[in-house]
């Protein structure tokens, strides 16, 4: 086992959100991620042009459910419901202490693939898809377009790869530098690359395009990007 940074370790190509990374997740991914609660803003602040009163709202792995909360907090005027479903129970029980306070939140321990989802207004992927296996993404995107409402939202922030070899050297180099900016040393860096070999596997912008618009999304538009992290909006 390697430390990743954040009292975290993990094993080579073994990453995993299970055990006690619960406790340590916020601070973590606020590191890892550039620009990680502007992006929850961003979304939760979007979420008013699609949800009114009997709404439905998924977040799909939601970790701790931060994003969840904020977005629940901003509806409190609407009776929207707001689902948050991860597959790690310790994530679940966080998120749970976390939004204990709120009525209008239902948290939810299971797989995407093993859960059928209500007809909703809003779902929201934050930088999940990429840990799916490829083969499985398509599924996940059909039923997200399946179960979406017409005028419906569906938010898919991902990691990026850039769309040649030259530019995924500068983005890749641009990410180190973040990370180092943030505190990271270089063997907690190399630690955590080592731990997401095959667990992490990012699609580029034209990937994750082709999988909505197989899906079933026309309308769809980047909202969000720096370097190698984008967020898309798409409307059914």
């Amino acid at each position: 086992m390697t430390k990743v940074g954040d009292t975290i370790s993990a094993g080579n190509s073994n990453w995993s959100f299970g055990g006690d990374v619960s406790e340590k997740f916020d601070e973590h991914v606020e590191r890892s991620v550039p620009l990680y609660h502007e992006g929850h803003d961003l979304i939760a602040r979007t979420c008013d042009f699609f949800l009114s009163d009997g709404s439905v709202c998924y977040e799909l792995g939601c970790s701790t459910a931060s994003l969840t909360r904020k977005i629940a907090e901003r509806q409190q005027n609407k009776t929207v419901r707001l689902v948050g479903v991860d597959i790690e129970p310790g994530m679940i029980d966080f998120a749970r202490s976390k939004c204990s306070q709120l009525n209008n939140v239902e948290l939810i321990a299971s797989d995407i693939l093993d859960l059928e989802l209500d007809k909703a207004d809003v779902i929201i992927c934050y930088y999940t898809l990429q840990f799916m296996r490829p083969h499985s993404r398509q599924i996940v995107f059909d039923r997200i377009y399946e179960s979406l409402n017409w005028g419906g939202a569906f938010f898919c922030f991902e990691k990026v790869r850039a769309p040649d070899a030259r530019f995924q050297d500068i983005m890749s180099a641009l990410y180190v530098e973040y990370k180092m900016a943030q505190g990271y040393d270089a063997d907690e860096i190399l630690g955590k690359a080592r731990s997401l070999k095959g667990v992490l596997e990012p699609f580029s912008t034209a990937g994750n395009l082709e999988l909505m618009k197989r899906a079933g999304f026309v309308d769809i538009m980047t909202i969000f990007k720096y370097v190698s992290f984008e967020g898309f909006l798409a409307i059914k």
